[in-house]
Parts: structure tokens; C-alpha cells; sequence
């Protein structure tokens, strides 16, 4: 302990000891810069390399087919959207994923609990309202005026079914002060501007 004391008071210990801190902190300094640099170039956004696809490739008259796959909405307890648009209840919904058409509480592009700027308070209406061919134009815009962190979210997107499942999610549009939703019912959206602002 003696001797680390006396080697410490010497000044040139303490240059060569603030020295080699100096270089580490400017290291450090200029890895964190390039890991900053790389990350933001990685948002940057790059043209899509294809264009979105706005139709599905079978036939809209889905029955019961078992060659004709359906992705659906999944999540839902009572309620499945599929991608043609079709919501049903669960219960209706056919081995190969798509909604029964043949049940009359089936509906196609239902927008049942869903206000006219495009929020809803289910998530499947959301998502089978969003799919209507009349949103396309809204879709588009919405694509192109996206901030660009958000629109590199949306590049996973491939076709209107993904999009509109994204789109209608809760986001931090669709929260104010991070713990509550500006519209406690209607929080799934897939309207360009997310809900108005509760007062406070």
C-alpha cells in the first residue's frame, strides 16, 4: 500500500493514468458514434423493391375448398377476420383458415364497430373494414406519408392483409401520456391519423 501511494503522487504515473483514460474515452466515444451512424443509415428508408400487392390471388367465393388457404387474424377469442375481408366467429371458421361463408352472421368487409375516421373498438372489424377495396387509396397515402422509422416498419408488409393486421394494432398512436388511450373504445385504427386527444 506504501509503495502504490508513492507511485501515485508521481506525475508522470498520473499523466501516463489520465492518458490512457483520455484514449479509452475517446475510443469509446467514437465506436458509440459509428454504432450511431450505422444504426441511423439502417433507418433510412430505401425504395421498396416491389410494390405492395392489393389483391389477394384466389377467388373472393372462398367455401370450403381445402386447396385454398386463408391467414387470419388468430388472436381473437370470439371473433376471426381472414384475409378476404370475410369476419365470422371463431366457431365458424374452416379447417383451411378461412371464415365459413355459408353462415349468415359471416359479413365481408364489416366496419360494425368502427367510427368514420377509421378507429374501431374490435380489432377484427379494424382489420376486415381495412381490407375494404374503397381504403386502397387511404392505404397508399398512408404508406407514402409515413414517418420514416415508421414506414421501415411497414417494409416487412408484403400484401394489404399484413398491412392492415399491422395497421390496426394499438401503436403508440393510439396512447396519450403512455398509459392511456385517447379513445378508451375505439383504439384500433387503420385511419391515416390516429384518435383525437381525450382533454385532460
Amino acid at each position: 500500500p506504501v509503495l502504490w501511494r508513492r507511485l501515485l503522487r508521481k506525475r508522470w504515473v498520473l499523466g501516463v493514468v489520465f492518458g490512457l483514460s483520455l484514449v479509452y474515452f475517446l475510443t469509446s466515444t467514437f465506436k458509440q458514434e459509428e454504432r450511431t451512424v450505422r444504426d441511423r443509415n439502417l433507418l433510412q428508408v430505401q425504395e421498396h423493391e416491389q410494390p405492395i400487392m392489393w389483391k389477394v390471388k384466389f377467388s373472393s367465393g372462398n367455401s370450403s375448398q381445402l386447396s385454398n388457404q386463408c391467414r387470419n387474424s388468430v388472436q381473437g377469442k370470439l371473433l376471426i377476420t381472414d384475409e378476404l375481408g370475410y369476419i365470422c366467429e371463431r366457431k365458424d371458421l374452416l379447417v383451411n383458415g378461412c371464415c365459413n361463408v355459408n353462415v349468415p352472421s359471416t359479413k365481408l368487409y364489416s366496419c360494425d364497430s368502427c367510427l368514420p375516421n377509421g378507429c374501431c373498438s374490435v380489432y377484427e372489424y379494424c382489420v376486415s373494414c381495412c381490407l375494404q377495396p374503397s381504403k386502397q387509396h387511404l392505404l397508399e397515402r398512408f404508406l407514402n406519408r409515413a414517418a420514416i422509422a415508421f414506414q421501415n416498419l411497414f417494409m416487412a408488409v408484403e400484401d394489404r392483409f399484413e398491412l392492415c393486421l399491422a395497421k390496426c394494432r394499438t401503436s403508440s398512436q393510439s396512447v396519450q401520456h403512455e398509459n392511456t388511450y385517447r379513445d378508451p373504445i375505439a383504439k384500433y385504427c387503420y385511419g391515416e391519423y390516429p384518435p383525437e386527444l381525450l382533454p385532460v
